[in-house]
């Protein structure tokens, strides 16, 4: 990679915008036309795309088959891909797919069909996710759902667009002692 292709993949580039394109699978954003934005998209020699961020809001999709893939023929620096917009569309789990892009700073979920509280766990491995979003989802009706959130995830900053105070951090961990019962560890009896 030349110096230059990695200065021109920043979070300042436009996105690649699929939003409200009716997109039902991904491999569908292989021969969809993107959106223009008022800037366009820079592109490498090979015609990928020079940017960190792919919004795909407000379409049909109710998977991410063959993410990884499509994602790297469309843009050529795919490992840093820094911003996922999957808002607005019928995913009822957190693929585990989103769990390869380390430098994965921003997803937004909100408004999927995303049932089971025990999904965001599989996000704890991001390093550098600082802002999540999830209401919307069946499982902000949970009981203890902010709580549950900024137990498992402690690195993110923003959640359901606010900041996370320290006050919230501290009900957080108050929240987790009354709720979480821990591992319990089982001693091995030596069998005479």
């Amino acid at each position: 990679m030349s110096k230059r292709d990695y200065m021109n993949t920043s979070v300042q580039e436009p996105p690649l915008d699929y939003s409200f394109k009716s997109i039902h699978v991904i491999q569908d954003l292989v021969s969809e036309e993107p959106r223009t934005g008022l800037r366009p998209v820079k592109h490498s020699k090979s015609g990928k795309s020079l940017t960190q961020s792919l919004w795909l809001n407000n379409n049909v999709l109710n998977d991410l088959k063959d993410f990884s893939q499509v994602v790297t023929q469309l843009l050529q620096h795919p490992e840093n891909l820094a911003w996922i917009d999957l808002s607005f569309n019928d995913l009822t789990s957190i693929d585990p797919v989103l769990t390869t892009f380390f430098n994965l700073s921003v997803l937004y979920l909100h408004g999927n069909s995303i049932h089971r509280l025990g999904e965001v766990n599989k996000l704890s491995v991001l390093p550098r996710l600082r802002s999540l979003t999830l209401h919307g989802n069946p499982i902000e009706e949970e009981k203890g759902y902010r709580q549950y959130v900024l137990c498992n995830l402690p690195r993110i900053t923003t959640f359901d667009f606010s900041g996370i105070t320290k006050a919230d951090r501290t009900t957080a961990e108050v929240w987790k002692r009354m709720n979480i019962k821990p591992k319990k560890v089982r001693i091995k009896q030596d069998v005479l």
